[in-house]
């Protein structure tokens, strides 16, 4: 019995099912199925067929579908999981965005930041923003993880606020995390080590003993 041959557009469809819908791929994440110019037609060809759709160029999803508001925007994170792992490269939430995901801000910024070793891209979905900022290695500190969200969000809201990071981020953060925010620290501005030092060597109970908020617990890239 001879084995079935699946199609390049079939096997593509199969993997972003396998992944759900929300789901955001560049072309380089189906250079295993087929050469790039095959990639290119059978994305082309789902874009056209409602299958999957484009978002810009070299950036397609497979989107949700809310009953009656239709077609959901990807979330900024899957945007710019997907352009760093086009690149190879990192990326860690920063900016307004980082202090948001740790819940020291209810606004959601229409901008969304992120610094990368990889190269600067911006993308722009309607009212949304995600950039991808490139950064040297003593910004982007502990890149992809909780640590690094911690790191960032401190940057952002500076020194006056040094405290209520201290506060979130000791409740919020596991005994691993901390360990790498401790091997981290060295790396940072001197103005933000004895904060991260704080953070690295408090407990949960000690935490909740000063009254630590509950931070937001959305999607931050580990967090």
């Amino acid at each position: 019995m001879k084995a079935t041959i699946t199609s390049v557009p079939d096997r593509i469809m199969k993997r972003a099912r396998s992944a759900g819908r929300g789901g955001v791929f560049t072309p380089s994440d189906f250079l295993d199925v087929a050469g790039r110019a095959a990639v290119d037609q059978a994305l082309s060809r789902l874009v056209k067929n409602g299958a999957l759709r484009r978002l810009t160029r070299g950036l397609y999803d497979y989107p949700k579908v809310h009953p009656k508001l239709g077609q959901l925007s990807p979330t900024p994170d899957d945007i710019a999981q997907a352009l760093a792992r086009e690149t190879g490269s990192q990326v860690q939430i920063a900016g307004a965005r980082a202090a948001n995901a740790l819940g020291l801000t209810t606004q959601m910024p229409a901008k969304n930041t992120y610094l990368t070793n990889g190269p600067s891209r911006r993308v722009v979905l309607g009212k949304r923003v995600v950039d991808l900022r490139h950064a040297s290695p003593k910004h982007l500190i502990a890149p992809g993880s909780p640590a690094g969200t911690v790191v960032q969000a401190l940057r952002h809201v500076g020194p006056l606020r040094a405290t209520d990071v201290a506060q979130v981020a000791a409740h919020h953060l596991s005994a691993s995390d901390k360990k790498t925010l401790a091997a981290s620290a060295i790396q940072a501005p001197a103005w933000m080590r004895p904060t991260l030092a704080s953070i690295a060597s408090t407990d949960w109970s000690e935490a909740m003993d000063k009254g630590a908020v509950q931070p937001d617990r959305r999607s931050s890239f580990g967090t």
